[in-house]
């Protein structure tokens, strides 16, 4: 493999292949919603400390802070998503047109909340955390509506991502639906995946980018218990089971691992500092999209990604990694 003084010499005057490239996204979307407050005292009505709130905010959660980063790195994002008819759908909305992103592509739903992660905090202890959603499968018959729609985002875009968060939308008729009109209209689909969710959903998909411990459990539907630990044997008999030639596990601290086809090789991180690995699993796939959108191969995508993780971990909370933050990290220190 090349050297990554290499890597990152050939990759910095590239970086611009990546700007206007358009990403499908089909995945769950949400709403992070932070409320901040001091604990100075416990209730005299239960033992629950009281939270006095000092600061509330709403960020985007799920395939939306994917789409975020997919928009910050220069490409434009297609984000395909169910949401609810209530209050928490139109501060959706708000959120992604503050960030740049058409809301032209929202599946609503009247049958289903819009899912929103209520974090309650006191400086960085979680006091409590709120889920307001519907895990019901998303419909054949509901997502037979939107084929028209789906089949145009499809034949437009540049590459597809599957986003699994296991909210219901993503099930074997869905995800099967959307690797079939890829594969007609020559689009790679690449898969962030759910630990539990059965690999024959992703079946037919060009690669998949699990971290470590969702690789050991989507491993254990393989009966070959031998390689349910061990990364190197994992990869292989994944791509095996979803006919896919490519395959990326994330490794957190120690970097990533690719699969690419019958070779194997190893980046470590590029994370100076690590303070936060919220939402690095959204970076890491947004900059695969884009790569693979640009046709670079697997080894300078995987580069690329592995460089947008190692600027988001070193912030605090989901945060999207833009252009000039990537540009910096392959320019050497004078």
């Amino acid at each position: 493999m090349t050297n990554l003084e290499d890597f990152s010499a050939r990759l910095s005057p590239k970086l611009n292949d990546l700007k206007g490239k358009k990403v499908f996204i089909f995945g769950d979307v949400g709403i992070d919603e932070y409320v901040q407050g001091n604990v100075t005292r416990i209730s005299p009505e239960a033992p629950v400390p009281v939270v006095e709130v000092t600061e509330t905010s709403k960020k985007l959660g799920l395939s939306g802070n994917v789409a975020a980063n997919v928009t910050s790195l220069g490409g434009e994002a297609l984000l395909f998503s169910v949401v609810g008819q209530d209050s928490n759908a139109e501060n959706l909305k708000q959120l992604l047109e503050s960030k740049g992103i058409s809301t032209a592509h929202l599946m609503s739903d009247d049958s289903r909340e819009t899912t929103t992660k209520l974090r309650i905090m006191s400086g960085q202890h979680h006091v409590v955390r709120v889920d307001y959603e519907n895990k019901s499968p998303l419909s054949p018959e509901f997502f037979s509506t939107f084929d028209r729609q789906i089949e145009e985002g499809i034949s437009q875009c540049d590459s597809v991502i599957i986003q699994d968060y296991a909210k219901g939308q993503i099930n074997a008729h869905s995800s099967q639906k959307i690797i079939a009109l890829a594969a007609q209209y020559n689009k790679k689909v690449i898969v962030d995946p759910y630990r539990s969710t059965p690999l024959s959903v992703y079946n037919g998909a060009h690669f998949m980018t699990p971290n470590r411990d969702e690789a050991f459990e989507l491993a254990k539907q393989i009966p070959k218990p031998e390689i349910w630990r061990d990364v190197d044997r994992i990869g292989p008999e994944i791509m095996k089971t979803i006919q896919s030639p490519q395959m990326v596990i994330t490794l957190g601290a120690e970097g990533v691992k690719v699969f690419d086809q019958g070779e194997v090789f190893h980046l470590p991180t590029f994370a100076r500092k690590v303070f936060d690995v919220t939402g690095a699993g959204d970076t890491v796939i947004a900059a695969f999209s884009l790569g693979v959108a640009a046709g670079w191969n697997i080894q300078e995508t995987a580069y690329l990604a592995n460089v947008a993780a190692g600027v988001v971990v070193a912030q605090v909370g989901a945060v999207a990694c833009d252009l000039k933050e990537i540009q910096a990290s392959l320019t050497p220190a004078t």
